[in-house]
């Protein structure tokens, strides 16, 4: 919309160009079909039924209806179970509506938009088509209906309210209900920075009724809003001002007011004040500057008349110098199913964080409605939003966010459930947090790591530990079907460290880790939180034979060739923490023999040309090798790094969001700084298996919000033993792996 609008990134396809090219240009010069304007106020969703602009209750959720198929052509039908197996597929809708306008049947129509907007509410042009469509098929009443179902679900959208109250000067008969709906529209978008569209149909309604007071009126509270366009009304109001006697600019409450003023005649003219209306963020009462030493006519009066109004708009202008750079680098401000650009991200993180700390709570408000508009499709944004919300003891606002992000606009994105379920239960609403979490494992991400580890913890949380533990059972027969090794292996870790270190149970998580073993004797990473296991629990002559016989059969060399499921380097990695383990809780001989399986399958080189060739024992080799290999004489055949990096979100279903929204990455960070290798740890057996964040990295954490953050440098493979500090410690009932 405005001059800020990106025509070449208007829309996704050209056919919908062509179908929204007339409406753009009702729309005031947009030129885009999915444009919803900057927003602000307390949120989207909300309107209000009264005349004077309050917000009242939030937009009811539009539910997709039960479309009769026996009703449609072959290619309706085809294209309505194409948006039912993808209700993203932003294309397909687009074709569905052709479709259906091309058969010009109302009731199709309305379907068809109905099921359209409910997914894709802030496409504000296809609002004002459904209303044009109701024009032309319909009734006026339908016409009004839409408008109002329109408003409600993109309030903050300056075209919307523009195209509606447009539409009531064309059809409307009562200028007071005309009015209204103009001070409605004004309350919740007057202070957009691109609002002069509406602002000029509403100077447009009263220049046509000759309404010079009123005119005048609009005027003043223009001036004090920071508008990309405040220079033009401000010599607009200065040519207005003098084209016409000061009695018609003045309000009658203003004429009486000065004629009572000027009545005492013993009070010096200079103890008398020009009053000016205090500056606020919103624009919903007009701005009555009491003139007192006004009279009605003569130069020196309209020249006082004019220079409050200067004020006004020097003000105006101190703010826009502050705000101008970030407005201009918005390059798109209304919504798009198109990701958006990380200078664009960037730069609405930085003009947030300036308007927090200098624009008040108002301005913060309405920066983030703006914001919630273009940057619908990314979750970070929601989640700042809601602890801004919570920051400023406004809950209910920041509830109001959650759950337009949740039930809507990132509603496929598994982070934005996983951070409701956790603000909900902080919030003590244990049913709305279980419920985020079965949205996650029943729909949406039934697989993904991170919201089974954190359910099962929520649930530990609230004394129900046979739930948690039936939770890690149902993932890990889940986890059998999708047959990924790896993640099955860290999901049997999670799980008997829970028994162990939280429950208290480690003969439970004994057995898990035999079942698991079972099932994957060759994980690297399940055989190392083998041994850690162990070790903790000051294991005897029993237990090393075991761990013995674990890793004997990984490292042995496959006699077919190809069909070992380790590599060379992962074959000696265990080779080398087994030396380590039975070094420390092994008998001499226990020792002797494993020095001597190492020798055997690892050899060192044999000759003095090879040696050279050898890699030092410096930084680049793993810490256990600088510790141990020494002393059985053998070296590494090349650096050996640590497991590649398991993150939390890896789920075994591989988790895709839906095509249409945006999927690029949902923080805005900048690339990792490279930090210096730490320096080696001390072996130490009592920390307990955790989160080794080489392998099996933690798993909390949400996307961070803000300003780009530094991320963390990938940790070197630590002595064994030094895996972590256990299970996440809890404080206040609450992970510390959460936000």
């Amino acid at each position: 919309m405005g001059d800020q609008v990106e025509m070449g990134d208007a829309v996704s396809a050209a056919p919908v160009d062509e179908l929204m090219h007339g409406a753009a240009a009702a729309g005031g010069g947009s030129n885009d079909a999915f444009a919803a304007v900057e927003g602000n106020g307390n949120g989207n969703g909300h309107v209000s039924e009264a005349m004077e602009g309050q917000v009242q209750e939030q937009a009811a959720e539009e539910q997709p209806p039960v479309v009769d198929l026996e009703a449609l052509t072959p290619e309706e039908e085809r294209l309505w179970n194409v948006v039912k197996e993808d209700a993203a597929d932003f294309n397909s809708w687009t074709s569905l509506i052709q479709e259906a306008e091309k058969l010009e049947v109302l009731s199709k129509v309305e379907k068809t938009y109905d099921a359209f907007l409910a997914e894709f509410p802030l496409c504000y042009g296809y609002w004002k088509k459904y209303a044009d469509h109701e024009l032309k098929l319909g009734s006026s009443e339908k016409v009004v209906d839409v408008y109002e179902r329109a408003v409600k679900a993109v309030t903050y959208s300056v075209d919307m309210w523009m195209n509606y109250c447009t539409y009531a000067m064309e059809k409307f008969e009562d200028p007071e209900a005309i009015r209204g709906l103009f001070e409605r529209g004004i309350s919740f978008v007057g202070t957009d920075y691109l609002s002069h569209l509406l602002w000029d149909k509403y100077l447009e309604f009263e220049h046509m009724r000759s309404e010079w007071s009123r005119v005048a009126q609009i005027y003043t509270r223009i001036l004090q809003v920071p508008l990309q366009q405040l220079d033009r009304y401000h010599a607009s109001f200065r040519h207005f001002a003098y084209s016409h006697p000061l009695t018609e600019l003045m309000t009658d409450e203003e004429s009486e007011a000065s004629k009572a003023a000027a009545a005492p005649k013993d009070s010096p003219p200079g103890d008398q004040e020009i009053t000016t209306v205090p500056e606020t963020d919103g624009v919903t009462e007009p701005a009555k500057p009491a003139e007192v030493t006004l009279e009605p006519s003569g130069t020196e009066d309209l020249e006082k008349y004019v220079a409050v109004r200067e004020e006004f708009y020097k003000t105006s202008k101190e703010w826009d110098a502050k705000i101008r750079d970030f407005e201009i680098a918005i390059r798109r401000p209304y919504f798009h199913v198109r990701p958006l650009d990380d200078a664009q991200l960037g730069n609405w993180h930085k003009y947030l964080d300036f308007i927090e700390k200098e624009g008040g709570i108002e301005k913060t408000i309405k920066l983030y409605e703006r914001c919630l508009i273009a940057c619908a499709n990314y979750s970070e944004y929601w989640v700042r939003y809601v602890h801004r919300m919570d920051e400023e003891g406004k809950i209910e606002s920041a509830l109001d966010a959650l759950h337009r992000a949740s039930s809507t606009f990132v509603k496929r994105r598994p982070e934005i459930h996983l951070f409701a379920a956790r603000y909900q239960e902080q919030l003590a609403d244990i049913k709305g947090a279980r419920a985020s979490y079965e949205v996650l494992s029943n729909s949406l991400a039934p697989g993904l790591l991170e919201a089974i580890v954190k359910h099962a913890n929520f649930e530990k949380r609230q004394g129900n530990g046979d739930t948690a533990c039936s939770l890690f059972e149902s993932a890990l027969e889940l986890g059998k079907i999708k047959e990924d090794s790896r993640a099955r292996a860290v999901l049997y870790i999670q799980y008997a460290r829970f028994l162990d270190q939280v429950l208290k149970s480690p003969e439970k998580a004994r057995k898990v880790y035999s079942t698991a073993l079972d099932s994957l004797p060759s994980s690297k990473t399940l055989l190392e939180a083998v041994t850690n296991f162990e070790a903790s629990h000051h294991p005897g002559i029993s237990e090393v034979e075991y761990v013995n016989s674990l890793v004997d059969k990984a490292i042995a060399p496959s006699k077919i060739e190809g069909s070992s499921v380790l590599s060379a380097a992962d074959r000696e990695e265990l080779s080398i923490i087994r030396l380590e383990f039975v070094d420390s809780f092994g008998s001499v001989e226990d020792v002797k023999k494993s020095e001597a399986r190492h020798v055997e399958y690892f050899p060192p080189p044999k000759s003095t040309v090879e040696s050279k060739k050898r890699p030092s024992l410096d930084n680049s080799v793993p810490d256990r090798a600088k510790v141990h290999k020494p002393y059985v004489g053998a070296t590494a055949t090349a650096p050996v790094t640590g497991p590649p990096a398991y993150s939390g979100q890896t789920q075994w279903n591989t988790f895709a969001p839906q095509a249409g929204y945006a999927q690029q990455s949902q923080g805005w960070q900048q690339p990792p700084i490279q930090q210096p290798t730490p320096p080696v740890q001390s072996q130490q057996w009592n920390q307990g298996y955790a989160a080794h964040q080489g392998g099996y990295a933690g798993y909390g954490g949400y996307t961070s919000y803000g300003p780009p953050q530094q991320q963390a440098p990938v940790p070197q493979q630590p002595p064994y033993g030094g895996y972590g500090q256990g299970y996440p410690q809890e404080v206040n009932g609450w992970s510390s792996g959460g936000w």
